[in-house]
């Protein structure tokens, strides 16, 4: 399985988690690309894990002649041409899952369709997120025989890490409080800077209110203009390990605890829909029932236009209207209670994925 980044992983690993418990005959290599997925990769239960090397006919011959897989499947829709060529002549069966191309795509264009067309006619199974995404990965080049709409595995991932959170663990009970909670993640300064502007709007009329923010860069220099923020404005700010369910701002500087940490979520706020690199995951915070407000630059995400369409997210222009959504959930118990119930809804109504990807793998090893 190849899944160049954190991301694509995200979308391996329930399928990989499924293979392992389900057929512990079969050997799983884990190939990866991105510097960030050294990390992720050291805890997935495979036998074998690295990065791939270059795309070159030589490196990609000698991996696949050390590895000899019987399949190569690669997740979400980075192939390697030259990897599937010589896959290919070493008789490997070829598959994708969680296959995903957006209407606007740089793959769609004259150019990478040059480079890249031959690899996605090579592939002999393919489990597309839903329908439109199989018409587009026609135009790819893949085959439209082998394509099936499997959906998102990642729905799957996140429902499986809420469902599997310690409440009894050292964070979760040492953060655990009564406090209405506000849990922001994955957060840029451009989504900070109306974040703050409407959380101290909202405290003036729910004085208990408390934050939990997990930044998307840990750079001291970020932590430290937050930390100054809640000083001055008279708030109690704690690190995510020294904190207890007192601080009124607790502040993540460590990667890999923020979905647990929305289990502590009365409500959510997703970072990246003030800011032009998109938004982040929205449905790891609705996997435990907490309704998502985010920012207005969405209609990339798929999943925060779905929440959206059932009432389970709300997208704010700024920090007046992002405190009006805060007000309308936490003074009304049945908004909020209604709003987090089509939230996980929407959540488990997408699982199912990583079962049926499998069976897609299963045929390309038989």
């Amino acid at each position: 399985m190849h899944a160049p980044s954190v991301g694509e992983g995200l979308q391996a690993r329930p399928v990989l988690t499924l293979m392992r418990s389900r057929r512990p005959d079969v050997q799983l290599a884990y190939t990866f690309f991105s510097p960030s997925a050294e990390e992720f990769s050291r805890a997935m239960d495979v036998d074998f894990r690295d990065y791939l090397p270059f795309d070159s006919a030589s490196q990609m011959g000698a991996a696949l002649d050390a590895l000899r897989p019987r399949a190569l499947v690669f997740s979400k829709l980075d192939v390697w041409p030259e990897l599937t060529r010589q896959a290919r002549r070493r008789n490997v069966r070829l598959g994708m899952i969680s296959a995903t191309l957006g209407a606007t795509s740089g793959r769609m264009s004259r150019a990478a369709n040059w480079l890249l067309r031959d690899a996605y006619e090579t592939l002999d199974a393919v489990g597309a997120v839903d329908a439109s995404d199989a018409e587009r990965l026609v135009q790819l080049g893949v085959r439209a025989g082998v394509i099936e709409v499997t959906g998102d595995t990642r729905f799957d991932q996140v429902w499986q890490r809420a469902e599997s959170v310690d409440r009894e663990s050292r964070l979760q009970s040492h953060l655990a409080s009564d406090r209405p909670t506000l849990v922001a993640g994955s957060t840029w300064p451009s989504d900070e800077s109306p974040l703050f502007e409407a959380f101290t709007q909202t405290r003036a009329h729910v004085p208990s209110l408390r934050l939990i923010i997990a930044p998307h860069e840990l750079t001291d220099e970020h932590l430290t203009s937050i930390e100054q923020w809640a000083s001055h404005n008279r708030l109690t700010v704690a690190r995510v390990d020294e904190a207890s369910g007192t601080a009124d701002v607790v502040l993540v500087d460590r990667f890999g605890v923020l979905g647990e940490l929305y289990a502590l979520a009365d409500a959510a706020f997703v970072g990246g829909g003030f800011h032009d690199a998109g938004l982040h995951s929205v449905l790891e915070p609705a996997a435990f029932g907490a309704p998502v407000a985010f920012g207005p630059r969405h209609a990339r995400s798929r999943d925060a236009v779905m929440l959206l369409g059932v009432g389970g997210a709300r997208a704010v222009k700024d920090a007046v209207e992002l405190s009006r959504v805060l007000l309308d959930w936490l003074q009304n118990s049945d908004v909020l209670g209604k709003a987090g119930a089509n939230a996980k809804s929407a959540v488990e109504r997408g699982r199912g994925a990583a079962d049926r990807s499998l069976t897609l793998v299963e045929r390309l090893l038989a």
